[in-house]
C-alpha cells in the first residue's frame, strides 16, 4: 500500500467532490426544509463511486452512453441547482411529500457528491493508481463527507443569515460556472 498514492488520490477526489464548496448548497436545502440523512447520502455516494471504480465504463457502455454525455447530464443538473441558489427558486421538488421532501440521494449523493466530475475522475484515476489506493482515497473522502453532513446544522447556526444568503448566491454562480465549464470541456 503506497501512502503517497493514497494521499494523491484523496486530494484529487477531495478537490473534485468539493464538499466544502457544496456546504452552502446543503445548508440552503436544509433551511428550505429538505431532509438530508448523512448516512443515506454518504452510503449512496459510496455505492455509486465504487460501482464506477469497477464497472464505470462498462455501465455507461451498456446504455450506449459515452463518458462525455454522462458528464454533460451531470453538468445540467449542477447548472439548475446553481440557478436555484441564485434566483431563489425551487426546481427540484419531491412530489410525494410536503415540507421540502427528501434530498439525501438526489441531489446530494448524486450529482453533488458522486457527480459526473467525480465519476469520470475515478475512471481516469484507474490509469495511474491501483484500485487499493483509489478505494482508500474514496473511503477517506466519504469519512470527511459524513462528518461535514453531520455538522451542517452546527455550521449553519454559526453563520449569520446574511452570510448564508451571500454564500448561497456566490456558490450558485460558481456552480453555474462549473456546469458551463464542464459543457465546454466535453463539447
Amino acid at each position: 500500500m503506497n501512502i503517497s498514492a493514497i494521499l494523491s488520490v484523496s486530494l484529487i477526489l477531495f478537490s473534485v467532490i468539493d464538499i466544502i464548496g457544496s456546504l452552502p448548497v446543503i445548508i440552503n436545502m436544509k433551511k428550505e426544509g429538505v431532509r438530508i440523512n448523512p448516512i443515506v447520502s454518504t452510503g449512496f455516494a459510496a455505492v455509486i463511486m465504487m460501482a464506477f471504480l469497477f464497472f464505470g465504463a462498462t455501465i455507461l457502455g451498456l446504455f450506449g452512453i459515452e463518458v462525455a454525455s454522462f458528464a454533460l447530464a451531470g453538468a445540467l443538473i449542477i447548472f439548475f441547482i446553481g440557478l436555484e441558489m441564485i434566483m431563489g427558486i425551487r426546481l427540484f421538488r419531491n412530489t410525494h411529500e410536503e415540507g421540502g421532501g427528501e434530498g439525501s440521494i438526489v441531489p446530494i449523493a448524486f450529482p453533488l457528491l458522486a457527480g459526473a466530475g467525480t465519476l469520470t475522475t475515478i475512471i481516469s484515476l484507474k490509469a495511474e493508481y491501483s484500485n487499493v489506493s483509489i478505494i482508500a482515497g474514496i473511503v477517506i473522502n466519504l469519512l470527511i463527507i459524513y462528518i461535514i453532513l453531520r455538522s451542517t446544522d452546527w455550521i449553519s447556526n454559526k453563520m449569520s443569515p446574511q452570510l448564508t444568503e451571500t454564500l448561497r448566491k456566490i456558490f450558485g454562480v460558481l456552480l453555474v460556472a462549473i456546469a458551463i465549464q464542464m459543457v465546454r470541456e466535453y463539447m
